[in-house]
């Protein structure tokens, strides 16, 4: 799949440059201290801002990146693609996320990475990561604890996928997906907004867009969420993270320093 990109404008770029900065910044200051020149450091390597068309692949599947994304705004997802065609969605992607950080050592892809809504991103070229690591071994262990998290989500959704309910399986996305975004600035009592289809929903949980559409209806009778596209609130956090079974341990939002 080809990626269509838009410059933005000088200011546009100016102000999301900022933005994905700290929205960054904000992940990992969330686990560790962040020097004013680590900080700075990030926003030097950082490339110019781009906006992806929805639809369009960030990161292209079987492709060999020389640089590494990170994602400004917007949604995206990593994804696997079957022989039949099918797609299945193996990890959420939202602002302030290095979606593709481990391209700098495996090389090959073997995923590939979507936006599911129109996304700015920004790079970073491996030369440029080599000398940070090089350089800057506390930040690198930083952002080595940020693919350590990427891992323990993929963890996360692989119980989901072989031991949860499906009702269970949407209310642990709910949950994960709203304290990632609320480390980011971007949810905030018990509140976020969540502009993906529920034929995207299909490809995370796994399930028919029929059977997504049920669980949804299910959660609303509940009365622990109140779901009117695009907007989610949770009405009853202790008993979606119930339904769930949700600890959110594995997103280490707890500062430990590295």
């Amino acid at each position: 799949m080809s990626r269509t990109v838009v410059q933005p404008g000088p200011q546009v770029a100016e102000l999301r440059s900022e933005v994905s900065v700290d929205a960054l910044y904000d992940k990992l200051v969330r686990r560790d201290d962040v020097s004013a020149q680590e900080k700075a450091v990030l926003r030097d390597v950082l490339g110019p801002s781009t906006l992806v068309a929805a639809g369009n692949d960030l990161v292209r599947e079987g492709g060999w990146p020389d640089v590494s994304t990170v994602l400004v705004s917007g949604f995206a997802a990593r994804y696997t693609t079957l022989a039949d065609g099918g797609r299945q969605i193996t990890e959420l992607n939202v602002a302030g996320d290095f979606v593709d950080l481990h391209s700098f050592l495996i090389r090959e892809m073997d995923h590939g990475v979507v936006a599911l809504t129109n996304c700015v991103i920004r790079t970073v070229p491996h030369r440029a990561l080599r000398h940070l690591t090089e350089a800057f071994p506390h930040l690198t262990r930083l952002l080595w604890l940020d693919t350590l998290v990427d891992a323990a989500i993929h963890r996360q959704w692989i119980a989901s996928m072989g031991r949860r309910t499906a009702l269970a399986h949407l209310a642990h996305l709910l949950c994960e997906t709203y304290l990632r975004l609320e480390v980011v600035g971007l949810a905030a009592e018990r509140a976020f907004d969540f502009p993906l289809p529920q034929s995207v929903l299909a490809d995370v949980l796994g399930l028919s867009t029929v059977h997504v559409n049920r669980l949804v209806a299910e959660l609303r009778s509940l009365e622990v969420v109140n779901w009117t596209q695009p907007r989610v609130v949770i009405l009853d956090w202790d008993r979606l993270a119930g339904i769930a079974e949700f600890d959110p341990t594995y997103l280490r939002l707890t500062r430990q320093p590295v």
